[in-house]
């Protein structure tokens, strides 16, 4: 909306032109930061009406395998859960108010927010509503990889005809490894394993809240120099036309997540639930994608790569073993149980997620 506004009657604001950047002659920095303040604005005036909806019909059971874990968050028991809704809310409002609806990147990525968060709103629907504990691990799966294959093949047809766009690149050393038609099944699996990445660290309040702002405030940074193609020429990564229209929705993510944290900080009002951590960890495995930087995410979301392989290696050593490497996976689980007060981990994995998020831009310049 406010794209077309600006490119109709941009002539009316002809003597700002000067503030225009990368490859969108449209006010790019300007509209990344509208976007931000329009979902922090959106989540504060939705997230007490949808507290007061959700606390009704979903609250949360505490319900995991480990009963000390259970009695450790007993407190927790009844708080709302399903906020993510009004986060992805949030973010698709600011999006289409402040986005080029025209950028296939765009469009492509509300796809990745609404179909990810449509399968993780009914999990969390089969959750409260049964005694199930959400959808089965292989329905889960299954409609995860479906959504990941039609966004992955989208965009497969957007980066095929642009150099460097099917290539596997490495940040330091600058070279790239062309994966050709295996960018489907790849850009699939990033999608999928980022998604489960962000669900498995939402176990504290503001723990992933908080580590997604500082990871999607890289991805905004990310995407923005993609696009720009001075920029990613000085610092010799893929440019990507189009790609940074993406930064308006990372900036809207960053919004939608500060305004979410606003009740999510401990103790929270509301949980996010399947609904927010399944979306919002797409969205950074496809800003990784469309940049080209998947080895990057593994730096920037690396609190969320730390919490998924403390759970493999915790299943794995114990189907070995019969022993346990943790108290408790996954990570934070494990300081829980040693007596950690909650904030003090939440507080602490955030400081994490903030440096890992800034060396991961900062490794740009690496040769």
């Amino acid at each position: 909306m406010l794209y077309w506004l600006l490119q109709h009657y941009g002539s009316a604001v002809e003597s700002l032109a000067g503030v225009s950047t990368g490859d969108s002659r449209v006010f790019l920095t300007a509209r990344i930061a509208l976007a931000t303040l329009v979902s922090f604005v959106t989540a504060l005036i939705f997230g007490p009406h949808a507290i007061r909806w959700l606390k009704e019909r979903f609250r949360e059971r505490i319900v995991s395998a480990s009963d000390k874990l259970n009695e450790l968050h007993a407190k927790k028991r009844d708080t709302p859960t399903m906020g993510g809704i009004f986060i992805v809310l949030a973010i698709v409002v600011a999006a289409v108010f402040c986005g080029d609806l025209s950028n296939r990147y765009l469009r492509q990525s509300l796809l990745v927010v609404i179909g990810f968060g449509a399968i993780g709103t009914r999990d969390d629907w089969i959750k409260v509503r049964s005694r199930q504990r959400g959808l089965t691990v292989r329905q889960k799966f299954l409609a995860q990889w479906i959504v990941a294959f039609i966004v992955a093949t989208l965009l497969y047809f957007v980066q095929v005809d642009k150099p460097h766009g099917l290539e596997l690149v490495f940040p330091v050393g600058k070279f790239g490894v062309a994966i050709g038609v295996f960018f489907i099944a790849w850009a699939a699996f990033v999608m999928v394993g980022s998604s489960n990445g962000v669900n498995l660290t939402d176990g504290l309040d503001g723990l992933a809240s908080g580590c997604l702002i500082a990871a999607g405030s890289a991805f905004a940074v990310l995407t923005y120099l993609s696009g720009h193609r001075v920029m990613a020429e000085y610092l010799s990564i893929a440019h990507m036309t189009g790609a940074g229209e993406l930064g308006v929705l990372f900036g809207a993510l960053v919004g939608a997540m500060l305004g979410f944290l606003w009740f999510n900080c401990h103790p929270a009002q509301v949980f996010m639930g399947d609904s927010g951590s399944l979306p919002t960890g797409a969205l950074l495995g496809y800003g990784a994608l469309v940049t080209r930087q998947e080895v990057l995410l593994l730096i920037v979301g690396g609190v969320f790569v730390i919490e998924t392989l403390s759970v493999i290696l915790q299943v794995g050593y114990f189907k070995l073993t019969g022993k346990r490497v943790l108290a408790c996976s996954p990570l934070h689980n494990h300081f829980v149980f040693k007596g950690e007060p909650e904030t003090h981990i939440v507080t602490r994995f955030w400081i994490i997620a903030a440096l890992l998020a800034m060396v991961g831009v900062a490794s740009l310049k690496i040769r």
